[in-house]
């Protein structure tokens, strides 16, 4: 019975440590833009854009349509007559004309010869199609700045849950010596409480980082489209540090936030042509054949000797449709898309000052954090020195519990400075890849 209990639980452990993935900040993208919804919803953008594209296209292209009726005449129309017609002068004839029913079917076809709205639409569809193309690469982008900065975030609360966690042991090994210490009269009750209160902020603070790692957790995989409850390790090597190639400022032109607008003013103006194109007369070829069927009866299934007869006409056609006066409506929405092309210049010349600054902040960010992490990573170093020095001398009685409970704090603080310049460091690094326009190269590498 043992054996199998022993057995369950190991397979119970195996189990759920197959559970718990290794996340690489590639991986962590790569299924952000597979699963997150915003991404699929760009996705079937681009896709729904081709439909509209087709719908633009099926104005000029033939329009065919069937038509059918039936007609009864419960009261024919009585009309009047001179008899002179029927060599009948001077009098007066009423005459009904038509039959009670009536059937027709038939089928008409229109064709837009000239129409300048038409050609302006054919025109703008591949402009309409990059539009999309390029929202969806403006969606991947944000959708990968949020996870690689909310991934970097988890590795440092994590980091953060360590360093805690190590000071907890070392802070218990104080506690255990100075116990020993008062138990044998050589440390005062003090002493132990004190380092007994330590312990407890140590304890207190772990549960406080435990939380920020679930909340930030939950929040990387709600930026992944991710289930809530899946476990994950992230590798160590994410968090290197690797030196960023400063060069001069990228050419704004090429960022995806400003190809966008420059399409968006792009179709902006194909919009005031298609508007401009009321002024323009329009041309369309029109024709039709139809089968007609008339009688006392119901047409559909009577024949002439029923006193039903069906006949059949056709016509061809131009429709020229001249525009002459619309109360200035036509020239209202031009000034309207005049407006609205220059009010978008003024957010691409905004957008193009917002971009170099990004660049430019980006780039003084990871210059002050490199300065800032070598500093740390000294000032870590000389803690933990400091403090193994104060742990030695407090156990050989050359150093007070002060000396060493500040000794403990400093290397903390220290390491937590130094953690926290690492993750300063990674989000500008991301902020400058954003800058160069390169995001993707985070998925590519």
């Amino acid at each position: 019975m043992k054996r199998i209990t022993l057995l369950l639980l190991c397979t119970i452990g195996l189990t759920s440590s197959a559970q718990v993935k290794t996340l690489t900040l590639k991986d962590a993208i790569n299924y952000a833009l597979q699963n997150k919804a915003d991404a699929k919803k760009s996705r079937l953008e681009v896709e729904n854009s081709e439909y509209k594209i087709q719908e633009i296209r099926s104005r000029a292209l033939p329009q065919i349509t069937a038509n059918g009726s039936l007609t009864y005449n419960p009261i024919l129309q009585t009309n009047v007559i001179d008899g002179a017609a029927f060599g009948a002068p001077g009098t007066t004839i009423q005459a009904s004309f038509g039959q009670k029913w009536t059937s027709g079917a038939g089928v008409s076809l229109s064709q837009a010869l000239f129409d300048q709205s038409v050609f302006t639409g054919l025109r703008a569809a591949n402009s309409t199609r990059e539009f999309y193309q390029i929202n969806n690469q403006l969606t991947e982008e944000q959708v990968i700045e949020r996870v690689a900065n909310s991934y970097y975030s988890v590795y440092v609360q994590r980091e953060r849950l360590t360093l805690l966690d190590s000071n907890y042991v070392n802070t218990t090994k104080v506690r255990n010596i100075v116990k020993g210490q008062f138990d044998n009269g050589l440390a005062k009750k003090t002493d132990l409480d004190r380092i007994i209160v330590k312990m407890s902020n140590i304890d207190t603070e772990r549960q406080q980082v435990k939380n920020q790692i679930e909340l930030q957790e939950n929040a990387l995989k709600f930026y992944m489209g991710m289930p809530i409850e899946t476990k994950f390790d992230i590798p160590q090597t994410e968090f290197e540090i690797t030196p960023e190639a400063l060069t001069e400022a990228p050419n704004t032109a090429n960022r995806t936030e400003f190809l966008l607008l420059k399409k968006q003013e792009e179709l902006l103006e194909f919009q005031k042509t298609a508007i401009k194109a009321e002024y323009y007369p329009t041309l369309s070829l029109v024709a039709g054949y139809n089968y007609i069927g008339q009688g006392p009866e119901v047409p559909l299934f009577a024949k002439p000797a029923d006193g039903v007869y069906w006949s059949d006409y056709s016509a061809i056609g131009l429709n020229l449709k001249v525009p002459i006066f619309n109360g200035f409506g036509t020239r209202s929405r031009v000034r309207q898309a005049d407006i609205d092309i220059k009010s978008l210049q003024e957010d691409i010349k905004d957008t193009q000052l917002s971009l170099d600054l990004d660049y430019r902040n980006a780039k003084a960010q990871i210059e002050n954090n490199s300065v800032t992490i070598t500093n740390q990573k000294e000032n870590m170093r000389l803690a933990q020195e400091i403090l193994k020095n104060t742990n030695n001398n407090y156990l050989q009685g050359l150093a007070s519990l002060t000396d060493l409970l500040d000794a403990q704090n400093a290397s903390l603080e220290a390491q937590n400075n130094y953690t926290r310049a690492i993750l300063n460091y990674k989000i500008a690094e991301v902020a400058l890849i954003k800058s160069k326009g390169q995001l993707k190269t985070l998925i590519n590498n």
